[in-house]
């Protein structure tokens, strides 16, 4: 069986890769997760919990900013250009796991008030925490789709493979 490119990015470069690709930004959004939904429940506009997910919000936007730059230059091109895509459970796990960042910037842009200036708490709040199940749906496909055979999807006649030969 053959891996999504998506599973061996996080198993190369051991421990390195997991904790950059994965614990970082998963630690990062599950701090928001977390702290949501006590914001949530309590309506809190101020403290200790609030800070944190400000924080924890925009530090994981950002820094899947740069996740996101990285792979799209160093690898869904390259895999693109080259055809090196394994089957579509590949190209789903990859792309949702880059899509990624469309939540997770979306709330570090929120909490910056880069979007959403004149939203009331209440509209910043479900925004907001509408990102946070976003990147929650988004993640958990990911990383199904990631744990397939990647040519498990596929159709029609057997997925060339002369690439994975080295």
């Amino acid at each position: 069986m053959t891996m999504t490119h998506y599973m061996q990015l996080l198993a190369d470069n051991q421990p390195w890769n997991l904790l950059l690709f994965m614990a970082v930004p998963v630690i990062l959004a599950e701090t928001v997760a977390i702290t949501e939904l006590y914001i949530l429940f309590h309506r809190a506009t101020a403290g200790a919990l609030v800070a944190i997910n400000r924080t924890a919000s925009v530090l994981g936007g950002f820094y899947f900013v740069g996740v996101f730059l990285y792979l799209l230059l160093n690898a869904v091109i390259p895999l693109t250009t080259g055809r090196q895509w394994r089957g579509p459970a590949d190209v789903i796990a990859v792309g949702f796991y880059l899509f990624g960042v469309v939540p997770l910037l979306s709330m570090a842009l929120i909490d910056l008030r880069a979007i959403g200036k004149a939203w009331n708490h209440d509209q910043r709040l479900w925004w907001h925490a509408g990102c946070v199940a976003l990147f929650l749906v988004v993640a958990h496909v990911a990383m199904v789709f990631g744990m397939l055979d990647p040519t498990i999807l596929w159709s029609g006649q057997a997925m060339p493979t002369e690439h994975l030969k080295h």
